[in-house]
């Protein structure tokens, strides 16, 4: 008689729905990146950046990796392809020559004036009809999530839109990124 495998355990199938929700999020988040990129040039991430910068006076590179919750290398490189692409510029603080601010370009400012808002994308308009009680959940939820992660072995992993202090950033979509 052919040996069968035993039921998953109960705690391992939710675990598993649970994942595959996570992936149908994923992908929403994916193809939103997708459609923004194809909107206006730039990925969402470097949207995200775009948007996060003061257009008048814009801000020193450490500030804005704050800001955005991500290492200043990733920030560099994104810089490194926006400075490229002419839509913003780096350049020595006046004040302090050891602070580099990053600052809008003309054509940067454009961009931003003719993007999608941040906040569109099928994620946000879901979330917005949410009960408060279903988004403190989902909150509650991800939150212990994202901290149980941060354990893990990898330490590859950062908390998306949650800044130092602790203060919610939005990301380009209004989601998570």
């Amino acid at each position: 008689m052919p040996a069968t495998q035993p039921a998953p355990h109960p705690d391992a199938a939710d675990r598993l729905a649970i994942i595959e929700r996570l992936r149908v999020v994923y992908r929403a988040l994916q193809a939103h990146s997708r459609w923004v990129e194809q909107q206006c040039g730039v990925s969402a991430a470097q949207l995200w950046l775009l948007t996060a910068l003061d257009p008048d006076a814009g801000m020193p590179v450490g500030k804005l990796s704050r800001i955005l919750s991500l290492h200043r290398s990733t920030t560099s490189n994104l810089l490194d392809k926006l400075e490229r692409k002419g839509l913003v510029m780096r350049r020595r603080d006046g004040l302090d020559q050891r602070v580099v601010r990053v600052v809008l370009t003309p054509s940067g400012r454009d961009l931003v004036a003719r993007a999608p808002a941040p906040t569109q994308g099928v994620i946000h308009d879901a979330l917005g009809q949410l009960s408060a009680e279903e988004l403190a959940g989902l909150d509650a939820g991800l939150k212990a999530l994202v901290a149980a992660m941060s354990g893990h072995p990898a330490r590859v992993l950062r908390q998306p839109g949650i800044a130092t202090s602790g203060v919610p950033i939005p990301s380009p979509m209004g989601e998570i990124t």
